[in-house]
């Protein structure tokens, strides 16, 4: 067995769902939607933007946190993030009274930096995610807990609730369309679905500028790649890691890629049509949905995730003006 398996998942769902949201998924059958979504028997979104601290994240980082020995928890926790995964981080730890330093980029979105200030973590700003990463290892030598933001056994846990999560809300589903970052989402919602329905599809998402689980699979392990381009700050991990890779590989059928233009149209197309302000990673699996995939989805029943939403009204902006 690669992955969590079946009864852990369930025993995760049930361990947590008193401090999580059991996101809803929405049919898109408005007419808003004729003429932008594929040729497909059905299409659902499962909107976990609405998770607590604002992204699937969550789930993972409740879980590690609560499973810290006492030690651990006396010794702080430390995590990098560029955003979602720092939010989730200070939301855990503050329920959990625990202290949490976060290493970020200082090209964070000041809106995410602010966040996990008022969640009480503390902030430390780096010349960039490969600078954050290395003051994260070296915290975590002098002592402190690492929670990793996708190579970690809670992480993938905690993916894999959501997966469960959508195949018992939505069992007509049979493609599932699932952004990649670091890859940790992507193999804990694959692992949970394929158990549940073996002959689904999983067909992961990746920018151009961020490629790794793609370059990974094609060498068959896990790479490093020589720089992160894109707009998907939440997508823009520099590499693929053993855990999550091999999971990955396990149960995704196919990975495609998109350019950054793509997710700023999904991003306008979840604005005019559901009223969403959704960050690129948000918007990815739309993007893909109604791009690369488009001629290849009918007659199927077709789930993509809207992952998570913490940008700033600024940012949003900023990047909409390049549209």
């Amino acid at each position: 067995m690669v992955g969590p398996t079946l009864d852990a998942i369930v025993a995760a769902k049930a361990e947590a769902q008193a401090d999580l949201i059991e996101t809803p998924v929405l049919p898109l059958t408005s007419a808003r939607w004729d003429g932008i979504l594929p040729d497909c028997a059905g299409v659902t979104v499962k909107l976990e933007l609405f998770q607590q601290a604002g992204s699937f994240k969550a789930r993972g980082a409740l879980l590690g946190i609560r499973h810290l020995t006492a030690a651990q928890r006396a010794a702080g926790v430390v995590a990098a993030s560029g955003g979602n995964h720092a939010l989730a981080v200070s939301w855990a730890a503050q329920a959990a009274g625990v202290d949490a330093l976060i290493m970020m980029p200082k090209a964070t979105d000041p809106a995410r930096i602010a966040g996990c200030e008022a969640l009480g973590a503390t902030v430390r700003l780096h010349d960039d995610m490969a600078a954050a990463f290395a003051a994260m290892n070296a915290a975590a030598e002098r002592g402190r807990a690492l929670m990793h933001p996708f190579e970690a056994e809670h992480m993938v846990l905690g993916a894999a609730t959501c997966g469960y999560e959508y195949v018992t809300q939505a069992p007509q589903v049979d493609t599932f369309i699932i952004p990649i970052g670091g890859g940790g989402m992507i193999s804990g919602m694959a692992c949970a679905i394929k158990q549940m329905r073996p002959d689904a599809r999983v067909i992961g998402v990746e920018p151009f500028g961020a490629d790794s689980m793609s370059q990974s699979f094609a060498a068959g392990e896990p790479v490093r790649i020589d720089r992160v381009a894109t707009i998907a700050d939440s997508l823009g991990a520099p590499l693929a890691m053993p855990l999550s890779y091999g999971v990955a590989r396990a149960y995704v059928d196919d990975i495609v890629k998109i350019e950054d233009r793509a997710m700023l149209a999904a991003m306008d197309i979840y604005q005019n049509v559901l009223r969403i302000t959704a960050e690129p990673a948000c918007a990815a699996s739309l993007a893909a949905m109604i791009g690369p995939l488009k001629e290849d989805l009918s007659g199927r029943q077709v789930g993509i995730i809207a992952c998570g939403s913490n940008i700033s009204l600024a940012r949003y902006a900023a990047l909409m003006a390049a549209l």
